[in-house]
Order: structure tokens, then sequence, then C-alpha cells
């Protein structure tokens, strides 16, 4: 079994001074804890470097605006402090977890002076999804769940409340023996996985949901601009569910789930090809340092 993560060993930075891992804590009235008033990045390092570690740092800033406050420290300090703890950990492929938060000082929907908290955590997380998967692709429930209206919810932040919904859709998929689920937006077109875009690819051209109610992620951007590299039209536009079954491959992008191919979203089948795995291969060899292996995929 895996050791819980409130259980292990190291050192996590938290407001601005390392302290041991086990006592990284906050007190049972923390405001985040009820009322989701927390934002957080996931970030990847690969041979100790952080990948786009400053656009993660710019949105997480964008988040926290977006739900009206600030963090106390500069773009520059928590760009260092990532590179710190990862040095810290003694770690050099690892997952990072920046994540601000609100505090106590305050409990009930109004928390204007509540003080703003910041820890960053780093761990080693070699796949998100099991490897095993990967050569057939993983399979996706069709969430009952839908990504909310921008006009319910601050869409495009990175924000604690936002993953209830994801949470409960890959439950539900995997109490089927699923991996993941495929969620629709509030009107019904095709949005995202629980944490990951997705991408279908028909007749050479790639077909991506435009991110308008949900993350226009780092991973789907930077994928993107691969496939364009490689001269692959990247079409973004409304998907209907009705299309899924058109579709020859699908893959879905994200920082945990880097490139995965997908073998099945609901009843519909497809095939990791060679454009699937061109993709995938591209962004290794963008994000590893020159000369290291890409993780299994055959």
């Amino acid at each position: 079994m895996a050791i819980p993560f409130d259980q292990r060993e190291g050192e996590i930075w938290l407001d601005g001074v390392f302290v041991p891992w086990a006592d990284a804590k906050v007190h049972i009235l923390t405001h985040a804890l009820h009322y989701a008033s927390s934002v957080f990045e996931g970030e990847r390092a690969y041979g100790g470097e952080i990948f786009e570690c400053e656009a993660h740092t710019d949105r997480l800033f964008a988040s926290a605006d977006a739900l009206g406050f600030a963090i106390p420290y500069s773009k520059d300090t928590i760009n260092e402090a990532k590179r710190a703890t990862l040095a810290r950990m003694g770690l050099t492929d690892a997952y990072l977890r920046p994540v601000a938060w609100r505090g106590s000082e305050m409990m009930g929907v109004s928390a204007q002076l509540n003080t703003i908290h910041v820890a960053i955590a780093a761990w080693a997380w070699p796949s998100y999804f099991d490897p095993a998967l990967l050569e057939k692709g993983i399979r996706l429930d069709i969430a009952s769940w839908q990504r909310p209206d921008p006009k319910t919810a601050p869409c495009h932040a990175k924000a604690a409340g936002l993953y209830m919904i994801c949470t409960l859709s890959k439950h539900a998929a995997e109490a089927k023996g699923y991996t993941d689920a495929l969620m629709m937006d509030y009107r019904g077109h095709v949005a995202e996985a629980t944490g990951a875009n997705v991408f279908f690819i028909k007749d050479g051209k790639i077909h991506t949901p435009v991110a308008d109610c949900f993350l226009n992620g780092i991973t789907r951007r930077t994928v993107m601009a691969l496939a364009a590299k490689r001269g692959i039209e990247v079409i973004e536009r409304t998907i209907l569910p009705d299309e899924l079954g058109t579709f020859s491959e699908c893959f879905v992008t994200g920082t945990a789930a880097e490139v995965t191919p997908v073998g099945e979203i609901g009843p519909h089948h497809y095939t990791p090809g060679e454009m699937t795995r061109a993709l995938m291969q591209d962004y290794a060899d963008k994000v590893r340092p020159a000369g290291a292996a890409m993780r299994d995929v055959a």
C-alpha cells in the first residue's frame, strides 16, 4: 500500500520556510477546507528541470486573482521556492504541487481578513495512469456531471472547488472498471477528462474542444504546438457526443497524464496509431533531457 501523503519523509516549503513533511499542517477551521478557497498547480520536473515553471506560476497567480485573493510572494520567489523544494527533496524526476489558500482568521462565506498561505511539495510520481494500459489505451466512461457554465464558476482557474465533480466522475468510472471519465460541458458538448484535455484524430487531422469553460492546459498548448511543427492541422471546435464514434484515435494530455492514448470512451473504440505515438514521443523528447529514455509505451 502506498504511503499516505501526510506520513511521508522530507520537507515542504510552507509560507517561506521549509518544515518537516509531517509538520506541514493547517487548522481544521481553515477557510479553504470549508469553502474551497484554494488554488493549486500540478507540475513535473524532468532531469532536475521543472517543465514550463514560469507558465505554471503565472497560472497560479491568475487563479488566485480569479478567487479574489493575492499571493503574498512574488512570482520569482515562488519559482525559486519550487526549484529549492525539488533540490531539498533530492529529486530530479518529480511531481510538484504548489497550493495557495485562505487561512483561519474568519469562518464564514466572507473571509476578507484571512491570511493567504502558500505551500510547495514535491514527490516522485512516475506515471498518472498504469503504464500497462497504454498499449491499447485507457478506457473512459462518460460522466454524468458536466463542466459548469462560466457564469456559475471561475472555470479558467485551477481552483480546488472545480475538482469536486471530477472526483465524483472518476470514482463512478472506476467503480465500473474504467480508468477515467470524459465530461461534457454545460451545453452537452464534449469537454475534457476529469484531469486532462482530450484530442481526437480523424483523416489525418486533430480535433479538440474549444477551451471556453475549462482549463486550456499547458500540456494541451504544448502538444498543439508539437502537432503544428509536424504539419498536422489542429482544429479547435465544438465536438458533439454523437461524433465520438467517427474518430480513429483519441488521446488525453495533462501535466500528470502527459500524452496518454485512449482505447475506449463508453461504447466507442479507438486504436492508438502512428500520429498519437509520434506526439507521445515528441512530447517526451521536449520535456526530457537529451538522451533520456521515454517511458515504456509499447
